[in-house]
Formats: structure tokens, sequence, C-alpha cells
């Protein structure tokens, strides 16, 4: 290939001649642009490349500190061990309690105060009339700020981004949402997990079922429905009551020898799925 300055300064011609007879064979005239834009497309084209190989193949393992399967198994396998160990902090706790109750006379605190949360503790220790007087003065600044009154007396209910959920079970989103194939999420949870309303409800279904085994479905205001599937046992029979952060189920799936398990959550708004991540914090 031989390379001939020719016509006007900054144009080039590339020729390919026979090496034996010197006969051009092929050329190509050429300016100073388009040299530069060719060399710009082909880095364009080369990062690109590059991108995509490291993006959609294996090889993205192969960077340092690139999280792989494993690092992910490990993540969550922690995040599990660090949730049992809260529930046998909160288990002693509530033994030494008992114990201390016991020992001064007083009846022991029920099994269910395990689960209460830090506010309903708080409450517990007021009086009637300093609850009463705090609930009053809540209502006053809600209505001065001109803001929809909690009471469901006299005002609709609110939407669904209003609501404050609570979080059905500790633990970590195995496999999150997804409208067409996977219309729920599955949280893996340490075998023995309590499964808690998210919501104030009345249950409306409670029972088993050989594909979804122990299962408890919830109606909520709002024309929210939850839904619990993959329990090991229920705590709560159709037609039951409940409030939000209540125990109703006890995690982990009596088909498997698993110690830990994942519960299987969907949220439904006016009959239609909905992503639970969206308005719970997990």
């Amino acid at each position: 290939m031989s390379e001939e300055k020719k016509g006007k300064a900054g144009d080039y011609r590339f020729t390919v001649a026979d090496d034996a007879t010197g006969e051009p064979l092929k050329s190509w005239k050429v300016s100073r642009v388009t040299l530069l834009v060719g060399f710009i497309t082909a880095a364009v084209v080369l990062f690109a490349l590059f991108f995509a190989l490291i993006a959609f193949t294996p090889a993205r393992n192969l960077i340092p500190g690139y999280p792989d399967s494993k690092t992910k198994h490990d993540a969550i396998s922690n995040a599990l061990r660090i949730d049992s160990l809260e529930n046998m902090i909160l288990k002693w706790e509530l033994y030494s309690e008992n114990l201390s109750r016991v020992v001064q006379g007083k009846e022991p605190l029920p099994s269910d105060s395990l689960f209460s949360s830090t506010g309903k503790e708080r409450n517990r220790d007021l009086g009637p009339k300093e609850i009463s007087r705090n609930d009053s003065l809540l209502r006053a600044f809600v209505t001065a700020e001109g803001r929809p009154e909690t009471s469901s007396s006299g005002a609709g209910p609110l939407p669904i981004e209003g609501m404050h959920f609570f979080i059905p079970v500790k633990g970590v989103v195995a496999q999150g949402f997804d409208k067409a194939l996977h219309p729920y999420i599955d949280i893996s949870a340490p075998g023995n997990s309590v499964v808690m309303s998210v919501l104030d409800g009345t249950v409306i279904q409670s029972g088993w079922s050989d594909e979804d085994g122990y299962t408890v479905r919830i109606q909520h205001d709002g024309d929210v429905i939850s839904v619990y599937k993959h329990n090991l046992r229920l705590l709560k029979k159709t037609g039951d009551k409940v409030n939000a952060g209540t125990p109703i189920a006890i995690a982990g799936s009596s088909e498997s020898a698993r110690k830990d398990g994942h519960l299987h959550f969907e949220l439904w708004h006016k009959g239609e799925a909905v992503d639970p991540e969206k308005f719970i914090n997990f």
C-alpha cells in the first residue's frame, strides 16, 4: 500500500498496488476530517464492544471487586444470621422481663409482647388519660394543618400511597416483583420467623392448600388485600380482626427440611397486583 499526497493541502490518497508490477489495484481519497471521523468511529465501536462484553457476559466476574453469585449468597446468609440473632435477643429480653415479674409477684407478659413495636411499648406505659390527651393534640394539629382526618368517620379511605405499611417479615427479598411473570415477591427469612399483618384489617381466608401451603389473606381499608403464603403454621383464623404488626403466622414450609424458608407475599389494590417494594422498606 502506498500513500500519495495530491490535490489541495490536507487531502490524501491511499493506494493498494501490486508489489511486482507497481500497478495500482485500489485507491481511496480521504481528507483530514474524514480520518478524524474514522478514528472516532472506530474508538466508539471498540468501546461499545468492550462494554457489551463486560455487561452481558460472564467476563464481568473477572473484574476485581465485582459482586458475583457467591458474594450475593453470602450477603443474604449474613442478613439472615443477623435477623436470627435479633430474634434470640428479643426472646432473652422477654424471658428476663418475665423472670423479674414472677419474682416480684406480677403477671408475666404475654408472648405476643415479643413482637410489639417500640412505639406500642411506650404507649403501654402511658395511662388512659395521657393517651387520650395525646390523641386530642394530634387531631387538633392535623385539623389546623388542613390535612385529612385520621379517623374513618366522615372521611374516605387513604390512598395506598399514603398508607403506612408494617413489614410482613424480617428478611431479604430473594425475588422481586414482575407484573407479567412474578406478580408478588419472595422474602427469604429464618425458619420460625414471625409473619405479621402489614395493615389493620380482617382475615378473609386462613387455611391450607396443596399448591400454596398454609395461607392467610387479609382485607384492609382502601380496597387493599395482602396475601401471605408458604407458612409453617397459622396463628389467626378466618374472621379475626388484626392490627398492623399483629403476628398472623410462622414462616417456613412444612414440606421443607431446610432451616430457612421464604414467604410468598402479595399486595393487591383495587383488584390489581402492585409491587410491595414501592410501599414497604424491606
